[in-house]
């Protein structure tokens, strides 16, 4: 998969998710769809797949963060929780939102290491004070 790939796969996204995607079709949500389709780029461009996460991860549709937290966010983690977990931690100080979407995210891979697994739920548990 190239940079100009996920390119396309984040500026696909980001055109059905500001329009707040079609009416749900049978089975198919538009912008759960998308979502996933830039989660296919986890792995090898996950700097690319961040900033997509830090943007809409404060949306204020909740559908589309929980769709944020449960195709993008939690697997990032799972595939590269010491590069990103600090950059978590710091947009979850910076926004509610985030925090939120942070909150709705469950535990794979490197995030179920036992220090790594410590740093998540307590970062968990100090977001659920706040509500």
């Amino acid at each position: 998969m190239s940079r100009e790939t996920i390119k396309k796969a984040i500026e696909n996204a980001e055109r059905v998710l500001e329009r707040n995607a079609a009416p749900v079709e049978e089975g198919f949500d538009p912008n759960w769809q998308t979502i996933i389709t830039v989660g296919e780029y986890i792995e090898c461009e996950p700097h690319e797949v961040w900033r997509f996460i830090r943007k809409w991860g404060e949306y204020p549709d909740k559908d589309i963060r929980m769709a944020v937290a449960t195709c993008l966010l939690e697997h990032l983690l799972e595939y590269h929780f010491e590069e990103f977990f600090s950059l978590v931690k710091k947009a979850c100080e910076e926004s509610r939102l985030f925090a939120d979407t942070f909150s709705m995210c469950s535990e794979f891979g490197q995030t179920e290491q036992r220090e790594n697994l410590k740093l998540f739920k307590a970062l968990q548990n100090k977001i659920d004070n706040y509500k």
